[in-house]
């Protein structure tokens, strides 16, 4: 650089992530357009940032149950599917991707679904003044309850190995 001239400004770190982001919701948005093509299903594509994290998701009229095949018993499917979708942006980005990935709004209902289970945990925890050990789940399913503890004034951990670790909520 010669004297005189100035060097741009770097972009600020939280603008950085936003554009990684945004790129890994891109990638994620092209493998799951060519997936639907190769499928011959419908669906739109919404990406977002939620948090420190991509989220895309595969929208259908409710009438379009085609896309429930996509999520599979218990959500099984949909899981194999971000996997995979994390997998094609990491080829693409050479970095781990923590993408969320949801079809027909699945894991918006099972968001509240959970969010409803912590808060009953907490009261009964609090009720009680007992720890309460909730049923086996995914990671994505322990983190909504977690959040939904820790929202609450509580405290919960998880216990136990995958495919049986479970969120404790204690008094």
């Amino acid at each position: 650089m010669t004297e005189g001239t100035t060097a741009p400004a770097p972009e600020s770190g939280e603008d950085e992530t936003l554009l990684r982001l945004e790129q890994e919701g891109d990638i994620a948005a092209d493998y799951l357009e060519g997936l639907l093509d190769i499928a011959d299903l419908d669906g739109d594509i919404d990406m977002d940032v939620e948090g420190d994290r991509a989220s895309v998701s595969v929208i259908c009229e409710e009438s379009n149950r085609d896309l429930q095949r996509l999520v599979g018993r218990d959500g099984e499917v949909l899981e194999a599917l971000q996997e995979l979708t994390r997998l094609a942006v990491h080829r693409e980005t050479g970095e781990r991707s923590r993408l969320m990935l949801d079809i027909a709004g699945y894991r918006a209902r099972k968001r509240e679904e959970l969010t409803r289970l912590g808060r009953k945990t907490v009261e009964k925890v609090r009720a009680t003044g007992k720890p309460v050990k909730l049923a086996p789940m995914t990671p994505f399913e322990r983190k909504v309850v977690h959040d939904a503890v820790a929202a609450a004034g509580l405290y919960s951990e998880s216990e136990g190995e995958e495919p049986n670790r479970c969120v404790v909520v204690l008094p």
